[in-house]
């Protein structure tokens, strides 16, 4: 599914509302939201995505993401 191009995508990230930029990927959305992508993972609409396809990822309008960040303690 392709956008029309014509401005930022309305998608949610953790809940909050974001206006992605057309063409926005997984790996766009991880750089944008964390200082380091070690020990990140992301889903979009309830999927996994696999590190190796963050680039390929397009996060279409009205996706819902999921950024969670692995969490050293005890």
């Amino acid at each position: 599914m392709t956008g029309s191009g014509a401005g930022p995508a309305q998608t949610t990230v953790n809940g909050d509302p974001y206006d992605a930029a057309p063409g926005s990927t997984a790996a766009d959305l991880v750089a944008r939201w964390c200082p380091s992508p070690r020990g990140v993972a992301v889903a979009v609409d309830g999927e996994v995505v696999p590190r190796s396809a963050w680039d390929t990822t397009v996060i279409a309008p009205g996706s819902s993401v999921e950024i969670v960040t692995a969490a050293a303690g005890g």
